[in-house]
């Protein structure tokens, strides 16, 4: 199982030292707009939520918001899921193309978010959150279970596929959640690490 953690702290910063950026300005974030006041409205959009209303989104928001929690348990379940679930992939793939995964992933599901809510739902939404990112990483995860599952031990395949299904329902059934930025950033992931294994990524 790749994904039970017995690193220290230290060996676990030394390791996977993108990931250990990433969960840092998440919390640091999180704390920042918990103190202002009116922390769940003015503040996130003073530091980037995306958001289509007005003259839509500008193109920083596609990033900015990643970093963006709407509160503790938002930001405690993303942290949680990329603190035990990034380390495999970034060892993996490398610091680098790990990065680009992360980052374009979460880019490419609030694209795909801001598409989908603008042109096919024609709704006004506002959205925050590292899921997009998450996905990416189940996506590059699931790209694995399906063309080089060699990869993966059995129970690591069984958890990403359990993960994802419950994943699938639980966004579908409530409502605040931004699904489409999910389904963006799991195909983001899924075709980001494809790329990778094609044009110079050997396991």
């Amino acid at each position: 199982m790749i994904f039970l953690r017995y690193e220290s702290f230290r060996e676990y910063v030394r390791m996977y030292p993108v990931t250990v950026v990433m969960l840092a300005i998440n919390i640091a974030m999180a704390i920042v707009v918990a103190i202002l006041p009116n922390r769940y409205e003015v503040p996130l959009f003073q530091f980037g939520a995306i958001t289509n209303a007005g003259d839509g989104p500008e193109w920083y928001m596609f990033i900015t918001s990643m970093f963006l929690h709407s509160g503790f348990r938002h930001v405690l379940f993303n942290s949680f899921a990329i603190f035990v679930f990034a380390p495999p992939l970034e060892r993996m793939l490398g610091h680098f193309r790990y990065l680009l995964l992360y980052l374009l992933s979460g880019v490419i599901g609030n694209i795909v978010s801001e598409v989908l809510h603008t042109y096919v739902a024609h709704d006004v939404y506002a959205s925050v959150g590292a899921s997009g990112a998450v996905y990416g990483i189940f996506g590059a995860y699931l790209y694995l279970i399906l063309f080089r599952k060699e990869i993966l031990d059995y129970q690591s395949r069984q958890t990403v596929t359990i993960i994802l299904v419950v994943g699938a329902i639980f966004s579908l059934l409530v409502s605040q959640i931004n699904w489409y930025a999910h389904f963006g950033g799991l195909l983001g992931g899924l075709l980001l690490i494809g790329l990778f294994i094609k044009f110079g990524y050997n396991r």
